[in-house]
This record gives structure tokens, sequence and C-alpha cells, in this order.
């Protein structure tokens, strides 16, 4: 089975603080990955990584096999993520919501 994700020593810093300290994880096609741990302990650092949102100051991280921090934009177009809080319209329906998203990225009609 391959990993779908797959991160190697990240490492981010923020002045003197450690916001991620060397995470390594691989993640197998097909299973759930869930983020635990206390405030600060690095996860929404860890997401942002992998989501190419945030650059790590070391390491390596790859979805779907594709290099996030050497082919981002190509990266997000495998990943879908979402948070504690929606970002959709509330007034709008399930598929007016995605079209706008889609429309944003300029992604064409699938």
């Amino acid at each position: 089975m391959t990993d779908t994700i797959v991160a190697h020593d990240l490492v981010k810093t923020y002045g003197d603080v450690t916001a991620l300290g060397g995470l390594s994880l691989r993640v197998p096609e097909g299973s759930v990955l869930c983020l635990l741990g206390p405030n600060g302990a690095g996860k929404t650092t860890a997401v942002r990584i992998l989501t190419t949102l945030l650059r790590p100051d070391s390491g390596s991280a790859t979805v779907a096999g594709i290099d996030v921090l050497g082919d981002p934009s190509r990266a997000r177009e495998v990943i879908g993520a979402s948070g504690q809080n929606a970002a959709v319209d509330e007034y709008l329906t399930g598929f007016e919501n995605l079209d706008m998203i889609g429309r944003l990225y300029h992604l064409g009609k699938g």
C-alpha cells in the first residue's frame, strides 16, 4: 500500500519559538489522520505546511506523491482540507458554494 502523505523532519520556528520540532509521519492510502495535542503542540503548523500554506524551515513533505514544497500549485490540486469553522456562505446552496470556490481558483467545470 502506498502512502498518501509523507512528512520527514518538518521544522518551523518563529524567532526563538519552535512551532514544529521535526515532525515525521506516514499516512497510508485510504486511512484517516487525526492530529491531537495541547495548544502550541504544532498541529496547525503541520497542517499549514502539508496544505502548502506555510513553508517549513527544513524537512520535506509529499501529498499524493507530489512535493508540497517543490510544486505547491500541483499539490493544491489534490488537497482538500476543512477546519473547525466552515468558510461557506450560508445563503448559498452546497453546489453554489463549491461553484464559487471553483471560480475563485479558476477551475473548469467538473
